[in-house]
């Protein structure tokens, strides 16, 4: 789990600056393929020039992913997935507050992973996809030396706004199925806000620990 988590960490990085390097009018045209390679190429620049980022500053990678990452990411689809067929039996209360406490633990999560970032290079594979498309996916490889390389598939859906993403597939593992079972085993324990609580002390958790960095 934890090298799932330190490799999904790369969906940020190929995300964070996509409102710096593209207009809102031009991201939104901007094929899934193209956009994927060439964010991915600024970020990791950025990273490696960064030296408050190579010195664990999580605050500093936190108001980064918050400011333009968020905007890319449907995570409402995500928590849907994620949380599976409870979801429909939740209220509105009940989905907007899981919705938030998803994406604090996952922002945490992988802004904390994004200062062990050091050597990796990323490989784009050839896309194909045809005008009618809403879903596709973009396929990657992270080559890291020594050690073996390892797939990343990004899976994004067309909308009004753009493409957004809303799975990554790391070496063949979703990431909404990998959670899709822990969450479901606090549903059973808990209900729906069982499973809430136990995200918002995570998180509570997390914030704890990064504050004392």
């Amino acid at each position: 789990m934890k090298r799932f988590l330190s490799f999904v960490v790369l969906l940020f990085a190929m995300a964070a600056p996509l409102g710096a390097a593209l207009g809102a009018a031009d991201s939104a045209q901007t094929p899934p393929d193209v956009l994927v390679r060439d964010v991915t190429n600024d970020v990791l620049t950025i990273v490696r020039q960064d030296k408050a980022i190579q010195a664990g500053d999580t605050g500093r990678v936190l108001r980064l992913v918050e400011e333009r990452v968020l905007p890319h990411f449907n995570f409402r689809r995500m928590t849907m997935l994620a949380v599976g067929r409870d979801w429909r039996n939740a209220t509105p209360e009940q989905q907007g507050r899981l919705i938030e406490a998803f994406r604090t633990l996952l922002v945490r999560t992988y802004s904390n992973a994004l200062t062990q970032y050091r050597d990796q290079t990323i490989d784009f594979r050839p896309m194909r996809m045809a005008a009618a498309d809403t879903t596709v996916q973009v396929r990657t490889e992270v080559r890291q030396p020594g050690a073996q390389s390892i797939g990343i598939d990004y899976t994004l859906e067309k909308t009004d706004m753009g493409w957004k993403v809303f799975d990554v597939v790391v070496a063949g593992v979703s990431l909404v199925t990998n959670y899709r079972g822990s969450f479901g085993d606090e549903i059973r324990k808990g209900g729906v806000n069982g499973l809430i609580e136990s995200l918002e002390a995570k998180n509570r958790s997390l914030e704890s620990a990064q504050a004392v960095k």
